[in-house]
């Protein structure tokens, strides 16, 4: 149950403070942008060779570049110019900028709240386990704790995707099966290799947050209440300790969503996501065509930049809101 300070605290906070209002602008339109991907694409995002006459890509509206092009026997300098059906422009195999953004926002959201997910379910049940029982319990399951935290997370994600190898899962299109976006992929591969590396590389801050709550709980009047009438260890992990350790627990999922994204996109960036629909492999594609064609890889950048952002200002208005130092938006003493 959520308190009446809580609640108080996070009504306060938000109608205070600008940032979390913008962070939900920026995450609800980035969460539009993928549900509605099919609807607001204007081209299937797999479809290629949309290039002009000269068989260059097209660039963003308002823009245009010259190259050399081989015409007759002579290279000739020629200035591509945008076309409105595709008005942010098309990547070097002519696909179509725009809507591979839309996309690429699906692929982000779905493997940061499902890793996040999985994450919490991981590491909750780990972390308050080792902190309620403590002792010899407590310090086994922290020495495996601290191996998976002895790896740099995107190294140990290689190497479990080396092992298990890329496993792309197609999540079919309920908007696309409707018959509401005709030419659109049925189906979208989401990485679920990468979904379940992710939450096997971040369950461990989840646990020691949970072990920290446990270790502080356990003691608490309410926990010696409930043992002393015969509740069993489960019983009293379930009703009194889980719900009473949420708050940092929330705090950090929100956060962590963030961190599933960039190690995502860090991932697809080095070819190992699984699916060519994510932002991160359009940032890979493009950075070799940085100084004559930018947006190929500018606008996934700004996606990936934006929606961190939104998650992150978020994360902190939670944080300070659900602080029990403070009061009415304000810190105590």
């Amino acid at each position: 149950m959520i308190s009446d300070r809580i609640k108080t605290n996070l009504k306060s906070t938000f109608s205070s403070s600008l940032l979390p209002k913008v962070g939900l602008a920026l995450l609800l339109i980035m969460v539009f942008f993928s549900v509605f991907a099919p609807v607001l694409a204007t081209h299937n995002p797999t479809s290629t060779g949309n290039f002009d006459e000269n068989g260059q890509p097209y660039p963003p509206l308002g823009m245009e570049y010259t190259t050399d092009v081989a015409t007759g026997g002579e290279i000739q300098e020629v200035t591509i110019s945008p076309t409105s059906e595709h008005y942010l422009g098309t990547n070097n195999v002519g696909q179509d900028v725009f809507s591979r953004f839309l996309y690429g926002a699906r692929i982000s959201i779905v493997v940061g709240l499902v890793g996040t997910i999985l994450a919490l379910v991981i590491g909750v049940p780990f972390g308050l386990v080792s902190g309620y029982y403590g002792g010899r319990v407590d310090a086994g399951m922290m020495r495996i704790a601290d191996v998976m935290l002895a790896f740099p997370a995107l190294i140990l994600a290689l190497a479990l995707i080396g092992v298990f190898g890329k496993s792309p899962v197609q999540m079919p299109d309920p908007i696309v099966m409707a018959g509401f976006a005709e030419g659109m992929p049925a189906s979208v591969p989401i990485p679920g290799t990468v979904t379940i590396v992710v939450a096997l590389v971040t369950w461990v801050w989840f646990a020691r947050v949970a072990r920290g709550e446990a270790l502080s709980l356990r003691n608490q009047e309410y926990v010696k209440a409930a043992e002393s009438f015969g509740a069993s260890n489960r019983t009293i992990l379930k009703k009194h300790v889980l719900p009473n350790s949420l708050t940092p627990i929330i705090v950090l999922a929100t956060i962590q969503v963030a961190v599933i994204i960039l190690i995502e996109a860090s991932l697809a960036y080095l070819g190992f996501s699984g699916t060519t629909l994510s932002w991160g492999y359009e940032i890979e594609r493009g950075q070799d065509l940085l100084r004559t064609r930018p947006w190929i890889s500018a606008l996934p950048g700004i996606g990936i930049m934006l929606t961190v952002i939104g998650v992150n200002l978020l994360g902190d208005w939670l944080r300070d809101a659900l602080d029990p130092n403070i009061e009415g938006g304000q810190r105590g003493a």
